[in-house]
């Protein structure tokens, strides 16, 4: 990963940590909503490998993509495909599941590996192996109960996003539980929906990030000037 591609990661996960995910699009529809994506100011995009012709897509928007926007491949199964995913600098590399294997790969090849872990074995396994971030999954039907409940043991300074069951609706409570971002799926796409209707969905959960975070910070504030 070079490092204009460093910085814009470091920033999305520090800022923005929200990943939109588009299972099951194509080459023909990946550069409107892309476009409509980075318009409403996501910053890390994924394309499962599970897509139609995803390679063809992933080239397609690496030789448009913003300096500070992330792309990258879900769905990364296969530890060969951490090389050709380094040539497209495309960085992300999204798995549903923790394979050592795969992330040494991602690691080698200067990819971000944003693994899939479900229980605190997997997600310990994930962050010794060199994992960037993980990836609960499927949150919304563990909870944020189970998400408390492992926590404490996860490891520290590697963030965990929700994803699965994750919209508008329910961002606040999981960050309330110390969840550091989510990922989108076909709440935010789905095969057939116009890039317009993606580009309205994307900058309502934008915005309700943004909401989140300046709520969090203005309590944070009033709690320093109590304590002060």
């Amino acid at each position: 990963m070079n490092e204009t591609r460093q910085f814009a990661l470091e920033t999305a996960l520090s800022e923005r940590p929200l990943v939109a995910i588009l299972r099951g699009i194509t080459p023909e529809e990946i550069e409107s909503v892309f476009d409509a994506l980075v318009s409403a100011g996501f910053k890390l995009i994924e394309i499962p490998l599970n897509s139609p012709r995803a390679w063809d897509s992933i080239a397609l928007i690496s030789k448009r993509c913003p300096a500070d926007v992330v792309i990258g491949a879900g769905t990364v199964l296969d530890p060969a495909h951490a090389e050709r995913l380094a040539a497209l600098n495309a960085p992300l590399l999204i798995t549903p599941n923790t394979d050592p294997e795969v992330i040494r790969a991602g690691v080698d090849h200067g990819l971000a590996p944003m693994i899939g872990c479900m229980t605190p074995s997997e997600a310990l396994a994930a962050a010794k192996a060199g994992a960037t971030a993980l990836k609960l999954f499927p949150a919304a039907r563990l909870g944020t109960g189970y998400f408390k409940d492992i926590s404490a043991i996860l490891p520290k300074g590697v963030p965990v996003l929700a994803v699965g069951g994750i919209d508008e609706s329910n961002m606040s409570e999981w960050h309330a539980h110390g969840i550091a971002g989510f990922g989108f799926g076909s709440n935010l796409y789905k095969p057939g929906r116009r890039a317009e209707e993606v580009g309205t969905i994307a900058r309502g959960l934008v915005t309700e990030w943004q909401r989140i975070r300046e709520s969090a910070n203005h309590a944070e504030q009033l709690e320093r000037e109590a304590d002060a």
